[in-house]
C-alpha cells in the first residue's frame, strides 16, 4: 500500500470501533482495517502490508502474542510497529511480548491521549508520522455524515412488515442477584475501583461504586476483574464499558453509585468463567 495503513485486531466490536475512532479523529488520513481475531489478521498480514498493527493479546483461535511471533518470522517485518492493546501487565507477559518483539503497550482500560500516544511514537520512530501529516485531507461523507442526515432526513411512514418466524434463542440469558458480596477491581481511563457486584449474567454486571472524587464516565472503556472464590487465585478480566450509572441513594451526596458494565468480550475461557460464577450463586 502507497499510504500509511494500519490493522486492528481485536475480537471484541465495541474497542475495535473505540480504537478506530481515535485513529481517525487524530490521523485523518489513516487507511484503517480491523480483523475480528488472530487467525484473521495472520490471513489478511499474509497478503497484505501494513504500517502499524494494533492487537489484543486475549482471542480466540490465535492470540495477540501467538500472531507476533509468527509475525516477526515474516520477511520484512522485524521492524514494523507492533502495539499490544491489553489488560495483561504481569511482569511475565510483558517479558514474553518483549522477547517476541513487541513495540509498545496500551493497557485496558485506555483514554484517546494515551492511544494516540503511543501510536505517534510508533509511527514517528518508523518514518511514517511526517508521511501521513503530509498528506492531504480529503473531506469524506462517510457513515457519520450519512448518519446525520438521516435524522435531519423526514421518516417515511413504512408498511407494516410480515409477521417474521420466531428466532430459536441461543444466547444464555440467566441472571442473579448476589446473595452474598462478590467482591471486584474495576479499572476506567487508569483508575481502579473497588466495587461489589450485585447483579451478574453473561452480558452484563451491576456494580456498587463508592463515590470518590472522579466518577466512571458513561461509555468509557473499563476492565473488571473478577475472581470467582477464595481457593483459586486466578483472576478473570472481562473487557467492557460503562453503559449505564445512577445514585443508590435518593439524595445528591449519595456515597454509592451504581454502575453497569456491558460486557464486549468474545472469549470462551472468559463466558466459561463467568458461567461458572453465575451457577455457584444460583
Amino acid at each position: 500500500m502507497s499510504k500509511v495503513a494500519a490493522l486492528v485486531v481485536d475480537d471484541a466490536p465495541f474497542i475495535r470501533d473505540l480504537i478506530k475512532k481515535a485513529l481517525r479523529g487524530h490521523f485523518p488520513g489513516l487507511h484503517i482495517e480491523e480483523a475480528v481475531n488472530g487467525s484473521k489478521a495472520r490471513q489478511l498480514l499474509a497478503r497484505t502490508s501494513f504500517d502499524l498493527i494494533l492487537c489484543d493479546w486475549e482471542m480466540p483461535e490465535l492470540s495477540g502474542l501467538e500472531l507476533l511471533q509468527w509475525f516477526r518470522t515474516q520477511p520484512g517485518q522485524q521492524k514494523t510497529p507492533f502495539i499490544m492493546v491489553t489488560s495483561r501487565g504481569d511482569r511475565d507477559n510483558v517479558v514474553q511480548a518483549i522477547q517476541a518483539g513487541v513495540t509498545d503497550y496500551v493497557g485496558k482500560p485506555f483514554t484517546n491521549e494515551q492511544l494516540i500516544s503511543k501510536v505517534s511514537k510508533a509511527l514517528h520512530r518508523s518514518g511514517k508520522l511526517q508521511q501521513l501529516r503530509s498528506r492531504p485531507v480529503q473531506t469524506s461523507t462517510g457513515h457519520a455524515q450519512e448518519t446525520v442526515n438521516t435524522l435531519l432526513t423526514p421518516r417515511k411512514t413504512a408498511a407494516p412488515a410480515a409477521p417474521s418466524a420466531p428466532r430459536p434463542v441461543e444466547e444464555d440469558t440467566r441472571e442473579v442477584v448476589m446473595r452474598s458480596p462478590a467482591r471486584a477491581q474495576l479499572r476506567v481511563a487508569g483508575q481502579q475501583f473497588a466495587c461489589v457486584i450485585r447483579r451478574l449474567s453473561l452480558r452484563d454486571a451491576q456494580l456498587l461504586v463508592r463515590r470518590s472524587e472522579r466518577l466512571p464516565q458513561l461509555f468509557e472503556s473499563a476492565v473488571l476483574d473478577l475472581e470467582q472464590d477464595a481457593e483459586d487465585d486466578a483472576v478473570a478480566r472481562i473487557n467492557g464499558y460503562v453503559h449505564a450509572l445512577s445514585a443508590l441513594e435518593e439524595r445528591v451526596d449519595s456515597e454509592w453509585v451504581l454502575t453497569t458494565v456491558r460486557f464486549v468480550d468474545q472469549d470462551p475461557a472468559k463466558l466459561e468463567r463467568l458461567s461458572l460464577m453465575i451457577a455457584a450463586a444460583e
